[in-house]
């Protein structure tokens, strides 16, 4: 029987995924940071669709999480067939209102983990020689915005790199590119939805279902939709500047176009807990053998909530100065009359005149089957 291993599988893009491939017969392995959710999604799954659902409780950042997922994708005893790198977050805000350590948390999410997740599932699946790996970008790749958009674009860059360099290997890779979906992740990060076009929301179930067929296809970048298809391009089109204002207004309003289950937070050393969707437990050590319990703490929720990003204060206004009186306009001197044209210079002057070569147009990202 195939398995998937999905990271931030308990909302939106992600437990889209593990419904489909759930119903595909894939075995599951569920990773996220909630334990009761992650308990009741493979609980759910198990019941509806009678596949085996197990569950790694796992805060992808930090380095004892990533190497807890590192570990599991590595075990040859029990393959995994499809990786579906889901998990991350979204900041709303101008770059210096967000706090330094969350940018540096999003890019241990968006970056980090999925370099070191995709490492760990492609070494053996090229042994095998099948596989495959979604990585979760967004159509803000294509869009300069900030850290998000950066990371995104990292995302698609690495993706198409590596499939390169795998092709023939049996092994797949895929960048999906998807733009808003409705999920948690507008409320997680606190950004409004309200004035965002009802056409540009997308269905999470649709979306994944045109994402499986495109990674089937042997697309290296999926944008599962036309309407977003066509945004993207005419981003291409478009000068960079403009669209940078564009996407600078639309990201601080909106917040990043596109939604993932959050997998920051606190754990408790060693990073992740594995277990079945019945309740049996089978903890993951820092070394895969040494047994780690999960604790809570004495008050509060079993993780931390993430900081809200909050602006500095304002300075006070200084008072303004008192305007300056405007000097007397001076008198223009009378323009001297033009001489009359020489039709002989003229001529030579159009004759040794050359045409600049226009500037070169950058490459936008391949999106094309490779």
């Amino acid at each position: 029987m195939t398995t998937a291993l999905i990271t931030g599988s308990t909302a939106g893009i992600g437990a889209a995924f593990a419904r489909r491939l759930a119903a595909d017969g894939y075995s599951l392995v569920l990773v996220a940071r909630d334990k009761e959710r992650l308990r009741r999604q493979a609980t759910e799954l198990h019941d509806r669709h009678g596949v085996e659902a197990t569950v790694l409780r796992a805060d992808l950042a930090t380095d004892a999480g990533i190497a807890a997922v590192e570990r599991r994708l590595a075990d040859v005893r029990q393959p995994v067939d499809l990786l579906v790198n889901n998990a991350g977050f979204g900041h709303k805000g101008r770059f210096l209102d967000v706090p330094l350590a969350d940018e540096l948390t999003m890019l241990k999410v968006h970056c980090e983990a999925v370099l070191r997740l995709t490492v760990a599932a492609s070494r053996p699946m090229r042994e095998r020689g099948r596989g495959g790996i979604v990585n979760v970008a967004s159509v803000a790749a294509f869009l300069p915005r900030g850290t998000y958009g950066a990371s995104k674009a990292w995302v698609v860059q690495f993706t198409q790199g590596v499939a390169r360099d795998l092709a023939g290997s049996g092994v797949r890779l895929m960048a999906l590119c998807p733009g808003f979906v409705r999920t948690e992740f507008h409320e997680r990060a606190g950004m409004g939805t309200g004035n965002i076009p009802k056409w540009m929301w997308l269905d999470a179930d649709k979306l994944v279902t045109a994402a499986l067929a495109d990674l089937a296809r042997g697309r290296t970048v999926s944008i599962p939709d036309p309407r977003y298809k066509a945004l993207m391009g005419a981003a291409r089109l478009a000068p960079r500047g403009l669209l940078g204002g564009i996407s600078s207004r639309a990201g601080r309003k909106y917040g990043p176009a596109h939604g993932e289950d959050a997998a920051v937070g606190e754990l408790p050393e060693g990073g992740a807990e594995f277990e079945d969707g019945t309740g049996g437990a089978e903890p993951v050590g820092t070394e895969g053998t040494a047994p780690v319990r999960t604790k809570k703490a004495a008050s509060g929720p079993e993780t931390a909530p993430r900081p809200k990003t909050t602006a500095e204060p304002k300075a006070a206004p200084e008072p303004e100065a008192a305007p300056r009186a405007k000097p007397a306009p001076k008198a223009k001197p009378a323009a001297d009359p033009k001489p009359a044209p020489n039709p002989k210079a003229a001529a030579k002057k159009k004759s040794n005149s050359r045409a600049e070569p226009a500037p070169g147009k950058k490459s936008a990202p391949d999106t094309s089957v490779e």
